[in-house]
């Protein structure tokens, strides 16, 4: 990641954390292989937008974003070290501006590993190396969201080549991998003025070994696609854009190393009849007018299957009724919210002069202007 991650979110370095997420969700949706099918540019946004978020989104690791900038999102990072180098900076500065020299006299000798700082990323991986983190997507319906599920998710991912290990190299034999220039350490001391620094080696590119002929069976990288089948716990009352962590899913490591994780991005589709809210439900029930005015028992559709709702007498167009426990599952259950809108006959002009005489009737049961709220006011 070298773009930064406020930016490619599209927020301010002090915006909350409803803020990010509310800006993440929006790109997602925007983004998302599922809308943009066959668009790369897209994707790589999709991808960008996703890792931005998993920093941003844990206040731990925003935190030592916000000190250290892209260095902290690199595998291996720690910060102590990274402050004390930090510290030895500072002070190798101002004895340079005092005049004693900067890096001289007893700085003389310095042998600073990076690695220490970074490390296997910078030590060029000559030990174990974690895999990449890959991020897909999962739709499931709101009934599924609310009740939670398990769901099967198809991928094509990497996986390590059987025939080379992982390696991208064979070496024949009885025969040794030493790489000659490093001896097998993977690094080589490089002076930079008072400073020695141990970088990667450039023969063996930090791994140690001698390189060997490509393996013919991955081309030499490595790794081979393979269409998996996992199973995916969809909890209880998720929300549309959560992500599930599937450890060890992700790319494989690198010389024994762990793999990494799958990042599934939930998205949950639109019903037709019921409009979420947390983890309540809103659902609008027509009624009739003698149901309205009387009172009544109705059947109600439920995420569950039909239950039966009383209607009070004399209930308004708009009044809300509270289910209880017909929402969303989860650490809290929600309510299923049902309100009711009056609707009237839509009748044929045969039938207008007998709905006339029966609304006639209707209107001299008001009592006052149903509108001299709105003239007070007006």
């Amino acid at each position: 990641m070298t773009k930064d991650l406020y930016e490619t979110l599209g927020v301010s370095p002090t915006a909350s954390p409803e803020e990010v997420k509310k800006a993440y969700l929006k790109l997602a949706r925007k983004l998302h292989p599922d809308v943009n099918p066959g668009d790369k540019s897209a994707e790589g946004r999709f991808k960008e937008v996703s890792a931005a978020y998993e920093v941003l989104s844990d206040p731990e690791k925003r935190k030592l974003y916000d000190e250290f900038g892209e260095d902290a999102t690199r595998i291996g990072f720690d910060p102590e070290k990274a402050r004390a180098y930090q510290a030895w900076k500072s002070q190798a500065g101002a004895q340079e501006a005092q005049g004693f020299g900067g890096f001289g006299g007893a700085a003389e000798g310095w042998d600073f590993d990076l690695g220490d700082l970074f490390g296997e990323t910078l030590r060029g991986g000559r030990g174990p190396r974690r895999g990449a983190d890959l991020q897909t997507a999962l739709a499931v319906d709101l009934a599924a969201a609310a009740r939670g599920t398990e769901k099967t998710l198809g991928l094509r991912r990497p996986t390590a080549c059987d025939s080379c290990g992982g390696k991208g190299t064979r070496t024949a034999p009885g025969t040794t991998s030493q790489c000659s220039v490093c001896g097998g350490t993977g690094a080589t001391s490089v002076a930079q003025g008072p400073l020695r620094f141990r970088a990667p080696c450039g023969e063996c590119h930090g791994t140690g070994e001698r390189p060997g002929p490509a393996c013919s069976d991955c081309e030499g990288q490595g790794q081979r696609l393979e269409d998996v089948r996992l199973s995916v716990r969809v909890p209880a009352g998720i929300d549309d854009g959560a992500t599930l962590r599937l450890r060890g899913q992700g790319e494989p490591g690198q010389r024994g190393g762990p793999a990494g994780d799958l990042l599934v991005t939930i998205q949950v589709r639109h019903h037709p009849l019921f409009r979420r809210e947390g983890q309540d439900l809103h659902l609008e029930l027509p009624v009739t007018v003698a149901e309205a005015m009387l009172g009544a028992k109705i059947d109600v559709p439920t995420l569950d299957g039909a239950i039966q709702l009383t209607i009070p007498p004399r209930s308004q167009s708009g009044r809300k009724l509270r289910v209880r426990g017909q929402g969303l599952h989860g650490p809290k259950a929600g309510d299923l919210y049902v309100r009711l809108v009056v609707k009237v006959p839509e009748l044929s002009e045969a039938r207008l002069a007998e709905a006339r005489q029966a609304a006639e009737r209707l209107e001299a049961l008001y009592g006052e202007d149903v509108r001299a709220a709105l003239k007070e006011r007006a």
